[in-house]
């Protein structure tokens, strides 16, 4: 018998679907992804969002059919982003017991309680001038988001959120010292239960454009590159996870996804702590682009995605494409 014949041939574990089945190194379940949803008053409002096909902004009558529909499907849990009727300079709605996000976690929790709801912590939606938090002035004409005085109002809000129920803040802005400031200020008000998925690694991308669409958050000046990370830095992006874990954070984010699945693996060799990976919209919307030109196959490559973000490290995967994702993860099995 020749070497040839003896040696090891992989291609014999691929001649089937059951052997590839069997054999699959990464796999993905509807319960790692986690559906995004914007939220906004009135009822029985379904407004697409011209840049991001198949998502809406949602009222909330309609919020908990979706919330419900996910639940169904099997996919892990929601994550909240709301669209006040009114904004200011404070963003005074998100903390608010009666907000638009905390009449949404009531609404969802009373009709869907095994769902696992989850809100982001910020306040770009909520400002009328589209920054993250409280400005103040940095020189002639120019202002700036205030860090320390922002990080009391997030803690104000996150316990907002916890008194109504929901199961988890997720604070984005990417203020120094803000998931300390909300583990003080929810276990001062009893809430110590309640975990904080930091965005820890947010960098200032050019994916997040169709978001500001749909959660209306575009800043009326300048940008967030004042907060948000350059796109070119990976220590500072160590820094800024460890920091966040010495701070109290029990889970911790990477955005955007696939331009930086390299931080994805970075910080799952760092930290043991559970890793999530937010699928943004710019990412979702090229793929809906492309497969409405009938360029790519819109179904391998969103699960090619999400086996890519799973194979960095990610253990959540935060995407638009969750429902339609969990079917075809159903369909598969």
């Amino acid at each position: 018998m020749s070497d040839f014949l003896m040696i090891q041939r992989p291609r014999r574990l691929r001649r089937n679907p059951a052997i590839r089945r069997l054999v699959r190194e990464t796999l993905v379940r509807p319960a790692d992804l986690i559906h995004p949803l914007f939220v906004v008053p009135g009822e029985g409002i379904r407004k697409p969002v011209a840049s991001m096909p198949g998502v809406a902004q949602l009222s909330i009558d309609q919020a908990v059919l979706i919330a419900q529909e996910s639940h169904q499907l099997g996919v892990g849990g929601i994550i909240l982003f709301g669209i006040p009727e009114v904004k200011d300079p404070t963003g005074t709605d998100a903390r608010n017991s009666s907000g638009i996000i905390q009449r949404a976690v009531r609404a969802i929790k009373d009709a869907v309680p095994d769902l696992y709801v989850m809100a982001d912590t910020c306040y770009c939606e909520y400002t009328d001038h589209g920054h993250c938090g409280i400005l103040h002035a940095v020189g002639h004409d120019c202002q700036d988001v205030d860090n320390d005085a922002t990080l009391e109002i997030l803690g104000e809000a996150a316990v907002s959120y916890a008194e109504a129920g929901v199961d988890m803040v997720a604070p984005s802005g990417m203020m120094d010292g803000m998931v300390a400031a909300i583990r003080r200020a929810l276990d001062q008000h009893g809430h110590s239960a309640i975990p904080i998925l930091s965005y820890a690694v947010k960098y200032a991308s050019a994916y997040y454009g169709p978001f500001r669409e749909a959660a209306e958050s575009t800043p009326a000046f300048g940008d967030r590159r004042t907060y948000q990370m350059d796109p070119a830095n990976r220590r500072e992006a160590m820094k800024e996870a460890t920091l966040d874990v010495a701070e109290g954070a029990d889970m911790i984010m990477v955005k955007p996804g696939l331009a930086y699945l390299d931080m994805v693996r970075e910080l799952r060799n760092r930290f043991d702590l559970p890793l999530a990976v937010y699928n943004v919209s710019g990412e979702y919307a090229m793929v809906k682009a492309a497969a409405a030109q009938g360029w790519i196959d819109e179904e391998r490559v969103v699960l090619e995605n999400m086996v890519a973000f799973k194979r960095a490290g990610a253990d959540l995967i935060l995407t638009y494409h969750a429902p339609d994702a969990a079917r075809l993860l159903q369909d598969q099995r």
